[in-house]
């Protein structure tokens, strides 16, 4: 499994929601794709600029089709991207 984690800070205050519909689609769209296991979008209760993408794919291969595909390519990547910054927490599970 890989599991990829990413902590996504909106830039300007005004653009929370449309970030936050942006990761809706996107969330929608990556779970329909093969090898995903779990994609899920949190926004933080008490920082709402805050967004978590909790991500795991059953391969590194699955993954990098991932960052190919219409979620990525057409939502992600040019409309997200540029309202956020990004810290990518590739990550190993310890416990379940």
């Amino acid at each position: 499994m890989i599991y990829n984690n990413v902590i996504l800070e909106v830039t300007e205050q005004t653009d929370i929601e449309t970030v936050h519909a942006l990761l809706h689609r996107q969330g929608e769209l990556s779970r329909q794709e093969p090898g995903c296991t779990r994609f899920e979008v949190y926004q933080s209760q008490t920082e709402r600029s805050l967004f978590m993408l909790i991500e795991r794919w059953e391969t590194l291969e699955d993954l990098e089709r991932h960052r190919k595909a219409t979620a990525f390519k057409e939502i992600y990547e040019p409309q997200v991207l540029p309202l956020v910054t990004r810290v990518p927490h590739p990550s190993d599970l310890v416990f379940s």
